[in-house]
């Protein structure tokens, strides 16, 4: 027989739960719904819902050519920043951790631009970029080498990368401390084996330590992968999408069929951020699932 002290304390549990629920529900799972829901209508202002079915998903996937730009420019951007990023972080961490001359100075250094909104970054980076009396053409004029100068964001074949490049000295600060701490939280003990053994700094990253801040690099790159898909604020900030939408994110194309075009239709945005999401959503899952298989076939 229970006793009654046994039982859980359902009442005391639905007080606690209740407040985190409702905010949930309200930020968070309403909006959702109800962004599943306009995809399926046509949505105008003072105007009841008119249901039209798959017809945005239609019209999105099959004659939308800037959305699929822009999917692109965003699938090009998730994948290749959070390469550089946690590359070099690598780097860097592994220079700390070595303890080279002024690493304290270094560790304020790199992850500074961290604490920087991305509209700063944003202003910031333009002005760097600037054509005329920008810091990157200046320096090249300086070197001799004004052939290469060029509106470095006004031009479709550079705007792209060099957005990418600011998103790289962004974020490459937080990924080099979080490795930084999982550098110091090696055992000890496998560190001092390999050194018994005469095994070189090249040979001891290699085998020993990389393998074993492998789960933090995997994570690391996920949760920049995330980010990625998710950019707005420093293309709305620097490019809002241009020159030709090389720039286009599916954020910023979504925010500009939403507020900017004279469609008054929140149905064809809503069906963007449907499709979008759930586009990320698998990409999530199965970036977890590849990451548990490997990490069962390796242990």
């Amino acid at each position: 027989m229970t006793r009654s002290s046994d039982r859980p304390p359902w009442g005391a549990i639905a007080v606690f739960l209740l407040p985190a629920l409702v905010v949930y529900t309200a930020l968070t799972a309403y909006p959702v719904v109800r962004t599943f829901w306009n995809s399926l209508h046509k949505v105008l202002p003072n105007r009841p819902d008119e249901f039209v079915g798959l017809a945005n998903y239609a019209t999105l996937l099959f004659s939308d050519d800037t959305f699929w730009r822009s999917v692109r420019n965003t699938l090009v951007w998730a994948c290749a920043s959070p390469l550089f990023e946690v590359g070099i972080a690598l780097l860097l961490a592994l220079a700390l951790y070595a303890k080279v001359p002024g690493s304290r100075f270094f560790r304020i250094a790199w992850f500074t631009p961290v604490l920087m909104s991305y509209v700063v970054v944003g202003i910031l980076w333009v002005w760097i970029y600037n054509y005329d009396w920008g810091a990157v053409n200046a320096l090249l004029r300086l070197l001799g080498l004004d052939t290469w100068t060029r509106a470095w964001l006004g031009k479709p074949e550079t705007a792209l990368p060099a957005l990418i490049f600011v998103t790289t000295w962004m974020w490459t600060g937080f990924n080099m401390v979080v490795l930084l701490a999982s550098l110091h939280s090696l055992p000890s003990e496998v560190i001092e084996a390999a050194e018994l053994d005469n095994c070189g700094w090249g040979a001891k990253l290699w085998h020993v330590i990389i393998p074993l801040v492998k789960p933090t690099l995997l994570n690391l790159l996920v949760l920049s992968f995330i980010g990625k898909m998710k950019i707005f604020d420093l293309v709305w900030i620097t490019t809002k999408g241009g020159p030709l939408w090389s720039t286009e994110t599916v954020s910023t194309y979504l925010y500009k069929r939403a507020f900017e075009w004279s469609t008054f239709d929140l149905g064809y945005p809503s069906t963007i951020a449907a499709v979008w999401f759930v586009i990320i959503m698998t990409c999530v899952l199965v970036l977890t699932r590849v990451l548990r298989t490997r990490d069962r076939l390796e242990y």
